[in-house]
């Protein structure tokens, strides 16, 4: 899995993820101090939306690409403590579940 966090993205930023969202949402994007993507394989990127959606108050969006290796993306919306704490809860679990530790 690959992690990056945008701090203060710019409007052309924001413009090309909503752009690739894969699915229509009821929230707004355009108003987050920060956005932490994660690309990844599918059961890993499930996984990681629902620990980010647990861990802090975020908004995940399903992001739309085209890669042979069918990788997926996930961005991950909200405040920049918000984003960093889910971002860094996604690497936790997913280590620990990659070990085979009780989660």
């Amino acid at each position: 899995m690959e992690y990056r966090i945008i701090k203060s993205p710019s409007k052309g930023t924001l413009d090309i993820l909503f752009r690739r969202k894969g699915s229509s949402s009821t929230t707004s994007i355009e108003n987050y101090d920060a956005i932490g993507l994660v690309q990844g394989r599918l059961i890993d990127m499930v996984f990681a939306a629902d620990i980010a959606e647990k861990a802090a108050g975020v908004v995940v969006e399903d992001i739309k690409g085209h890669c042979p290796q069918n990788l997926i993306m996930i961005a991950i919306f909200g405040d920049t403590a918000s984003v960093e704490a889910a971002v860094n809860e996604i690497k936790d679990k997913v280590n620990a579940a990659r070990k085979g530790e009780a989660l």
